[in-house]
């Protein structure tokens, strides 16, 4: 399905103009979105399910708000790694860790002064849920350099919006 914006009709549109906001707190939200769009709970579902299938979308899900759930502290630690492999093997492990929401490799166009290529992102209800979450994946992986850099605040935080 490689529509481009022009190809979708009007009620594509507000269907996926309303599932990029935040989903209807409900038993059945996609009924909802269909309800407000003016289609069918089964056109909203098989425009998502299209969408995914053609890799116009990877994923369609629900995104929790950490702060609102307890978890107030925040960690995102810079891992220093020789290769993508071990970044995909640090990654594995990573994925395990309940304290991590995401992880990326991002290879240094200057290792020389900015020689951490593998970030993982903790979250915690207190500061030591992140310390004990970062020394449980340095011991699993035997990375042991790192910045750890705290949120001081959060700046912006929304969802890409398309439509």
């Amino acid at each position: 399905m490689g529509k481009t914006y022009s190809e979708f009709t009007q009620t594509e549109r507000r269907i996926l103009a309303l599932a990029q906001k935040n989903l209807p707190d409900s038993a059945t939200p996609y009924a909802e979105i269909a309800a407000m769009a003016g289609a069918t709970e089964a056109e909203v579902l098989e425009l998502l399910r299209s969408l995914k299938a053609a890799g116009v979308i990877r994923r369609f899900g629900a995104s929790l708000k950490h702060q609102r759930a307890g978890f107030k502290h925040n960690l995102m630690v810079a891992w220093k790694v020789k290769d993508r492999q071990e970044a995909d093997a640090a990654a594995r492990a990573a994925t395990a860790l309940p304290q991590i929401s995401h992880c990326y490799y991002r290879p240094s166009p200057e290792k020389d002064r900015w020689p951490w290529e593998f970030f993982t992102m903790f979250h915690g209800r207190r500061e030591e849920d992140c310390a004990v979450g970062m020394a449980e994946l340095s011991q699993k992986t035997g990375l042991t350099e790192y910045a750890a850099l705290r949120s001081l605040r959060e700046l912006k935080k929304i969802s890409m919006t398309y439509f």
